[in-house]
């Protein structure tokens, strides 16, 4: 065998998002992590370029992102009406994966014992897979995903002689809202089955700490974050409710606190303080605040300034 390093290659890579996934996933870097920040997907895309340069022994350049596909369920233009900003947030998102490139394909979300849920939405992330693999003839699949429902796909894509890489996410944490311990865990089988498993929780903590460019690029900058900020679970928006509110902060925590407010006290993070800064509030202090609909569909605080004394 030759002692000389094997030669910079080009690759072909498909990237396939499951969207309700990395939707969670990048909802948890803005809420609930400290970074608080959301994942953008130009960052996230060049990652995995220099990610597949490493494992390929090329160079990021050589890494040739020629397909990415984004699959989710969303509402449908009936069910918005309830929502006046439902569909406007929604166009907002498509531009964002537009503008990177990404493909979308979206199935109607169904009602399933009273609630919304996804329905044939991995079948067609398979099936769509699949079918460009045989027509494109990718180098590389990379799936962002985390259901063992895909194993099957990966086998398929291996028989084809394409490998794959996954990233996926393993975290928990309390929600404060609810007081509930909420788990996210990949699948082991779909870990065991590709063939480069990126564990993303750690890869984004040492690079975060080691201050890695490629790795601060994964997130939304502040500059970024009205238009990403419509990147929310199921595309849903925020609905403001009309008029100024005035309470006092009952209790504060690292980034994000709880404002008195009948019926429910409200929550809200470091970013929707306005004036002073979040280091500055204090517990007790009064503040004037818009009242909003986050996400999930719960209330929150918006656009927050502490009431001085003679007024704002």
């Amino acid at each position: 065998m030759s002692n000389y390093p094997s030669k910079p290659h080009a690759l072909k890579v498909g990237v396939f998002y499951d969207g309700s996934y990395f939707t969670h996933v990048s909802n948890y870097y803005n809420y609930v992590h400290p970074h608080r920040r959301r994942i953008h997907i130009g960052g996230l895309h060049d990652f995995i370029r220099h990610q597949l340069a490493e494992l390929e022994a090329t160079g990021p350049n050589l890494c040739h992102i020629i397909d990415a596909h984004f699959f989710r369920g969303r509402f449908a233009a009936r069910e918005a009406r309830e929502k006046p900003d439902q569909l406007y947030y929604d166009r907002v998102f498509d531009e964002v994966l537009m503008y990177n490139g990404v493909q979308t394909h979206y199935l109607p979300l169904r009602d399933m014992a009273g609630r919304k849920k996804e329905k044939g939405i991995d079948v067609l992330m398979a099936l769509e897979t699949y079918e460009l693999c045989m027509l494109k003839r990718y180098d590389v699949v990379v799936l962002i995903a985390s259901d063992g429902d895909h194993v099957p796909l990966v086998r398929k894509l291996h028989a084809l002689g394409c490998k794959t890489m996954l990233l996926g996410w393993d975290f928990e944490f309390t929600d404060e809202l609810t007081g509930e311990l909420q788990t996210t865990r990949t699948s082991r089988d779909l870990w065991n089955e590709v063939s480069y498993p990126l564990q993303m929780t750690e890869l984004v903590e040492e690079g975060l700490k080691g201050n890695d460019p490629v790795v601060r690029e994964l997130f939304v900058a502040k500059e970024e974050r009205v238009e990403e900020h419509a990147h929310t679970a199921n595309g849903l928006g925020e609905e403001q409710e009309n008029g100024r509110r005035r309470s006092e902060v009952m209790s504060l925590h690292n980034g994000y606190g709880f404002i008195r407010f009948p019926d429910n006290n409200l929550f809200f993070i470091h970013q929707d303080v306005e004036n002073p800064l979040f280091a500055e509030l204090m517990v007790g202090d009064e503040v004037e605040f818009d009242v909003a609909t986050n996400d999930r569909g719960q209330r929150v605080a918006r656009h927050i300034r502490r009431v001085e004394e003679g007024g704002l």
